[in-house]
């Protein structure tokens, strides 16, 4: 038994052992070797936040919302639009464009708020359920 969890201890290393010397005999330490980013932990948040984001895009917005967003926003690659552009674009007013921006907008801040991600809508909808776009 000792020598079995012996031999699976044989691979590891600690960040403290030494692993070479320096040009004044100083031992060097792996973790005087292995360095972090500064920005790495912000960038992972930042990573972690937009997949959540575009979760919550998909399981919470109806798909006129989730369009709306993201043509108003530049989501996914795309430049930007202006309210009155995306109305436009749908063939609806740019106050209508403004409504549906805010409720989608209080969706996702509700979602980001809140605990993990649900699988259902607020009204209990399945997010894969079918939907039509509503004026």
């Amino acid at each position: 038994m000792y020598f079995r969890s012996q031999k699976k201890l044989q691979g590891e290393v600690s960040l403290s052992d030494s692993i070479d010397t320096d040009k004044e005999g100083n031992a060097l330490q792996l973790m005087d070797v292995v360095g972090v980013d500064d920005t790495m932990l912000e960038d992972l948040h930042d990573r972690d936040s937009a997949i959540r984001l575009h979760q919550l895009i998909r399981e919470r917005l109806t798909a006129r919302e989730a369009e709306i967003i993201r043509l108003r926003y530049g989501l996914g690659g795309t430049v930007p639009l202006t309210q009155r552009e995306v109305a436009s674009s749908f063939g609806i007013s740019r106050s209508y464009v403004s409504r549906i921006e805010k409720r989608a907008l209080e969706k996702l801040r509700a979602g980001l708020s809140g605990p993990a991600c649900s699988k259902k809508h607020p009204t209990g909808q399945n997010s894969h359920s079918s939907r039509t776009p509503t004026h």
